[in-house]
């Protein structure tokens, strides 16, 4: 299997025109799965985005208009109660010299966009692994906050934000992990997810969002897919999630290595996953530094830097390895 990932650089959002150009016609078809009346009415999604985002929604307008002004595309744009999907996904702080957040990336290659955006949309220049169009899977902004999700491992689906517009709204809106503690408190979900923020103070969160409960703010330095304790006994298995939050709990415990060390763990089992075929293979670790600004994206052979403050537009072709 092979994927191409590319990085763009938009600031008035005619790169992100032709991206939507390119993708649009999946995302239709992912959107529209369920049948155009399953998704909420303009008028509800703009009401929601008014109502727990107002900073984003001149965002949101200007995409839509860059879009062609289309009702469905502004709906989808919204990810107010989009279709429900799952992710695999590892992530954990390494609290050294130089704080990172180092995250693995399971999910289908066949629904990833593959691109690496740095927007300059609002006040705040942000980079990060770009995904329904306008959202973040993980990233980093100007002011040294760094961003990543995990699936929560649970079943239950409301009525809610899809996680990664939540996760741009927190890099566009805030600088330290107490503003995206009290965002992430008020923000209602669609599905359950695990969202750990880092920023340039050593600070850290992780935050556990379901749409039927109150989220559960803790100080964890590891998620995987479950919550306080697994829900999802099949998920569970299918993803080795206990295993893996248990190997990297070890590793920060027991082990003093460095972040080289730490990050390639990421690159063996029981992190990383082969289960491309499954929907679960890892498509790349990537290592954020807050007070670089800086992101790393790792795979078993090769890797990619981009810089927030030195950025510029590449490709990275990757070769992933078949299961055995």
């Amino acid at each position: 299997m092979n994927l191409t990932f590319t990085a763009l650089n938009d600031h008035t959002g005619r790169r992100w025109q032709g991206l939507f150009e390119r993708l649009w016609p999946a995302y239709r078809s992912w959107y529209l799965q369920d049948g155009v009346e399953a998704r909420p009415s303009y008028f509800e999604c703009r009401q929601a985005l008014r109502t727990h985002m107002p900073e984003l929604v001149p965002v949101w307008e200007r995409l839509v208009d860059l879009a062609g002004g289309g009702d469905l595309p502004a709906r989808l744009l919204s990810l107010y109660d989009p279709p429900a999907y799952l992710t695999g996904c590892s992530q954990a702080v390494w609290s050294g010299a130089d704080p990172l957040l180092v995250r693995n990336y399971d999910y289908s290659s066949r629904a990833f966009d593959a691109v690496v955006l740095r927007s300059s949309w609002t006040d705040k220049a942000i980079m990060g692994t770009c995904d329904c169009l306008i959202g973040l899977v993980d990233g980093i902004n100007e002011a040294g906050l760094a961003v990543s999700l995990t699936f929560g491992g649970r079943r239950v689906v409301g009525q809610g934000f899809g996680v990664p517009i939540i996760l741009r709204y927190v890099l566009e809106t805030c600088e330290t992990v107490e503003q995206a503690g009290k965002v992430l408190a008020r923000l209602p979900t669609h599905m359950a997810y695990n969202v750990t923020v880092l920023d340039a103070n050593r600070k850290w969160l992780t935050v556990y969002l379901s749409p039927d409960r109150p989220p559960v703010m803790t100080h964890a330095a590891v998620a995987t897919n479950h919550q306080e304790r697994v829900e999802w006994i099949s998920h569970a298995r299918q993803t080795a999630t206990v295993e893996r939050e248990r190997y990297l709990l070890t590793r920060l415990a027991l082990h003093e290595e460095s972040e080289t060390r730490f990050i390639s763990a990421f690159l063996r089992p029981p992190l990383y996953s082969l289960a491309f075929e499954r929907g679960f293979g890892t498509l790349y670790t990537a290592a954020m530094w807050p007070r670089r600004r800086e992101m790393a994206y790792r795979w078993p052979s090769a890797e990619w830097r981009l810089n927030l403050d030195a950025f510029q537009e590449s490709s990275m072709a990757v070769t992933y390895p078949e299961a055995a």
